[in-house]
């Protein structure tokens, strides 16, 4: 699958009694979407802003948007 086809899917909160994909593959996806990773069975992104404040706009869109998608990620700044 694309880049530009995972930024156009909608997240589908799991109902329970879902198994996770296996770790191959999400690896396998991984692999098409440069500067992700999978780390102690989570998927891990960094970025890097030159300001505070670049930072917290980046985390308040990034917010807006886990919530309209009810996909709630942990996020460290």
């Amino acid at each position: 699958m694309s880049k530009s086809s995972y930024a156009s899917r909608k997240c589908a909160p799991c109902e329970g009694g879902v198994e996770p994909k296996p770790e191959e593959e999400i690896r396998s996806v991984l692999a098409h979407l440069p500067g992700w990773a999978f780390e102690n069975g989570e998927l891990v992104r960094t970025f890097t802003f030159s300001n505070y404040y670049q930072t917290m706009a980046f985390v308040n869109a990034l917010a807006w948007i886990a919530h309209a998608e009810d996909h709630h990620p942990d996020i460290e700044v």
